[in-house]
């Protein structure tokens, strides 16, 4: 809400300043405008983050963290949901190598944005401490002593009165490639937005010894001739912080560009990633767990496969699926048992996990909902039956976040030969 407004704060709602207020609101409209994917809506009292999560920086410094909403499933407050945050950032594909330092993580008062730059800071330092990686270059110019090979035609072009010029083709070893020109663009947009002391001073440090590497003129264009080999591989978690930050939004997603700097994930992807990779260590060893499975689609038509069907995980025994899971970023409330609320359960969600099991189980199984468990949504709900599919079951079952680990129904028992159930 903005802070000349004189309606009472809802509970949940946050006062910014009018300016800052006003750029959100015309944030929403330009992404309506754009078609693209909304971190920010209005809604009847002000503006409303969606399902995204990370830190915006709004014209005038104010840095907004959006935080996951885990009040009701971890009973804490704004530290715990930033060190859960930064767990479900190391599950992503992308970051699975990155550390978060275990003083950061306990630190409630520290920004995320500054959590974000120091590890920045952190892997650019890693870098500078094994030497800047260099390469050799062919330069073209016009030298007072033969070096290289001559270029003849341009030399008789360029030279023909000046005797005591060569235009030559020569190797130079040069700091000036893509991967530290990226850095050294991150480098300084990153003191731009800290405010940490500690900070600034290690990035004013670290520009000094890329001083003879020129800032990136087209980010993207560099970004696509990194090369990652073997002499290279202490650039890796730099150049992952380096996108980043340059690109001002989420890998994961299409948000699109912004005006101001911003770190954003969607939350239904970080929920789904997190779930995957503690889920796989629940599994027997006999049991293998696939993520963003794209093997069938829902219908054939004229010879042409249409309407692929995109599970989130899918778990298989020796090529055979036995279990497809989606997850869902959502909370539920299970004493909401009747026919009106359904415990706050989507019917597109059960039409979807039909699909699946028809294609991916031969209609023999079970598929299940994974949701964040709370103390409404504690244990799995009672098995769900399809009429006339009578061999596959859906379960809704909640995935602790404290614990990491999908709460499975009593009695449950893995695939030896056949489905699980």
């Amino acid at each position: 809400m903005p802070a000349s407004s004189s309606d009472p704060v809802p509970g949940g709602a946050h006062v910014v300043p009018d300016g800052v207020y006003r750029w959100l609101e015309r944030q929403s409209l330009e992404l309506i405008d754009s078609k693209l994917s909304p971190w920010v809506r209005r809604c009847r009292r002000g503006v409303q983050v969606t399902s995204h999560v990370g830190v915006v920086m709004a014209p005038g410094g104010l840095q907004i963290e959006i935080l996951p909403k885990v009040g009701k499933a971890l009973d804490a407050g704004a530290g715990e949901a930033r060190a859960l945050l930064l767990r479900m950032l190391r599950c992503l594909q992308q970051f699975s190598h990155l550390r978060f330092g275990d003083a950061q993580l306990a630190t409630d008062s520290m920004p995320l944005l500054e959590v974000f730059v120091g590890e920045f800071l952190r892997t650019v330092v890693t870098v500078t401490r094994s030497g800047l990686r260099g390469q050799y270059q062919t330069k073209e110019d016009d030298l007072p002593a033969l070096r290289g090979r001559l270029l003849v035609a341009q030399h008789l072009r360029r030279n023909l009165v000046r005797a005591d010029r060569f235009h030559t083709a020569h190797d130079e070893f040069s700091m000036d490639r893509p991967e530290n020109r990226l850095i050294h663009s991150a480098l300084r947009k990153v003191l731009g937005a800290t405010r940490v002391t500690d900070h600034q001073r290690l990035a004013r440090e670290l520009l000094t010894v890329f001083a003879e590497v020129p800032v990136s003129r087209d980010p993207d264009q560099d970004m696509q001739r990194v090369q990652l080999d073997r002499n290279m591989r202490t650039y890796r978690e730099a150049l992952d912080w380096t996108r980043l930050i340059l690109q001002g939004l989420s890998p994961t997603s299409s948000i699109g560009a912004q005006q101001a700097p911003s770190l954003l994930f969607p939350m239904e992807r970080l929920f789904e990633a997190y779930v995957a990779r503690h889920f796989q260590k629940q599994l027997p060893a006999h049991l293998a767990l696939d993520t963003q499975v794209r093997r069938h689609h829902l219908v054939n038509h004229g010879g042409a496969k249409w309407f692929q069907l995109r599970p989130d995980m899918v778990v298989s025994r020796q090529k055979t699926d036995v279990l497809v899971l989606d997850t869902k970023w959502k909370l539920l409330d299970a004493g909401l048992a009747n026919g009106t609320h359904k415990y706050g359960l989507q019917q597109d969600d059960f039409y979807q996990l039909h699909a699946y099991g028809r294609s991916y189980l031969g209609g023999q199984g079970v598929v299940a909902l994974v949701y964040p468990r709370t103390d409404k949504l504690d244990q799995p709900l009672p098995v769900f039956d399809f009429p006339g599919s009578e061999g596959l079951q859906l379960w809704v079952l909640p995935f602790c976040l404290k614990r990491a680990e999908v709460l499975l129904p009593e009695g449950w028992e893995w695939p030896e030969d056949g489905v699980a159930g």
